[in-house]
């Protein structure tokens, strides 16, 4: 988790490292899980595909990137766009600009409701 105290800035400082993606646990409860990743350009491997047990919701809250899902769609993502992605949608990360900075919240559909803003 990022540091002690209870204010936090997301977008800095961002770390000096960036030849890995970085991701910073912000929160964990139960059935939920909040992270921090920096990416610098980075990209899942060829042929690598998350699929994930828990539900996930993005932010990308600066840069650009884009993401590939296993039934041939695509989606270009922006600085403030969200992207739902439900346990097992089957979704790879093709590009991201220098830096992007995700919001990634990790939690479990059975217990929640999806809510229209």
């Amino acid at each position: 988790m990022m540091g002690d105290d209870p204010a936090m800035n997301l977008l800095h400082p961002l770390p000096d490292d960036l030849s890995e993606e970085v991701f910073t646990e912000l929160l964990r409860g139960d059935a939920l899980r909040i992270e921090r990743i920096v990416s610098d350009g980075h990209a899942s491997p060829e042929g690598f595909w998350y699929d994930q047990e828990q539900d996930e919701w993005v932010l990308l809250l600066e840069g650009q990137a884009s993401i590939a899902f296993a039934d041939g769609r695509q989606v270009d993502l922006s600085r403030g766009d969200a992207l739902n992605l439900p346990a097992h949608t089957r979704h790879r990360v093709t590009f991201t600009s220098r830096p992007a900075i995700w919001l990634a919240v990790f939690y479990s559909s059975r217990s929640s409701k999806r809510c229209r803003y």
